[in-house]
């Protein structure tokens, strides 16, 4: 695998502090990350941010799409975008997304994030 530093991480996850342990933890390991705390943001900063790699998200967030959806409609967007897919609350339905799609489930430690990202950064 090239440099992590190559690679761009948006985390999407609106408890702050949940949010911030995975942004420190994943700058830490060398990628670059941006963070949002909903779907809305989250969609702004893709826009404007074609470097993206990987979108990490959270299922349950404020507002009126979740985490599923928003990796949906980013897949139909950037087939490219490697997903993966956080919740507390037990596995969500993947199955609209595409079979490469992660779950990682919370709590997570950091080389399980680490490890999830660079597998979707290789495919």
């Amino acid at each position: 695998m090239a440099t992590a530093s190559r690679y761009t991480v948006l985390v999407v996850e609106d408890e702050m502090l949940i949010r911030i342990f995975a942004a420190d933890s994943l700058q830490e390991n060398g990628f670059n990350v941006l963070e949002a705390a909903d779907a809305a943001e989250a969609l702004r900063i893709l826009d404007e941010h074609d470097d993206v790699d990987v979108l990490f998200t959270d299922v349950n967030m404020p507002g009126p799409m979740d985490g599923v959806a928003l990796a949906g409609l980013m897949h139909d967007r950037r087939p490219e975008l490697g997903l993966i897919i956080t919740s507390g609350r037990g596995a969500p339905d993947l199955a609209g997304l595409p079979i490469t799609s992660l779950y990682l489930a919370k709590p997570y430690l950091p080389q399980q994030l680490r490890a999830a990202v660079e597998r979707q950064t290789l495919h």
